[in-house]
């Protein structure tokens, strides 16, 4: 049986290099995910947490790779929506490929369990917060500043 999943790629004019900081950096992480931003030090094996404007925790887990600028891997669990926490850990990989003249972003984000709740809502919010990402590094401001 399949693992629950959702795909989608994009690509954006920038480099590898900026697209990675605009991911990990927590000014950047800021301005394209609707006020949030992560911490930890992105180091493999390090905990990390994304966190609203109002300091709630939306979402935590582990850095399990971080190979700048090209993959990152973290398993990820929803803490604020208690049905998606109920689903555990999902594992989302995230893949930048140089292309000409812009970077290919990829975000592969999958359950171990059923999981369908949590695919459901993140195959919602990614598209949103990747449009966002890829506004700001192509024209300076994100398409949208509200919350999901």
């Amino acid at each position: 049986m399949e693992k629950p999943k959702f795909v989608y790629a994009t690509y954006i004019r920038t480099t590898p290099k900026k697209l990675w900081q605009a991911l990990t950096d927590p000014a950047f992480t800021r301005q394209w995910w609707f006020g949030t931003y992560f911490k930890t030090d992105w180091k493999p094996g390090s905990p990390w947490e994304l966190i609203y404007p109002d300091g709630t925790i939306t979402d935590t887990g582990e850095i399990l790779e971080a190979t700048p600028p090209r993959r990152l891997v973290l398993k990820w669990r929803n803490e604020f929506r208690p049905e998606l926490k109920a689903e555990g850990y999902s594992r989302c990989t995230i893949e930048i490929e140089k292309t000409r003249g812009s970077a290919k972003l990829t975000v592969i984000h999958a359950m171990e369990g059923k999981g369908t709740k949590f695919i459901a809502a993140v195959s919602d919010g990614w598209p949103k917060i990747l449009s966002n990402i890829k506004s700001l590094l192509e024209t300076g401001e994100p398409l949208a500043k509200q919350k999901l």
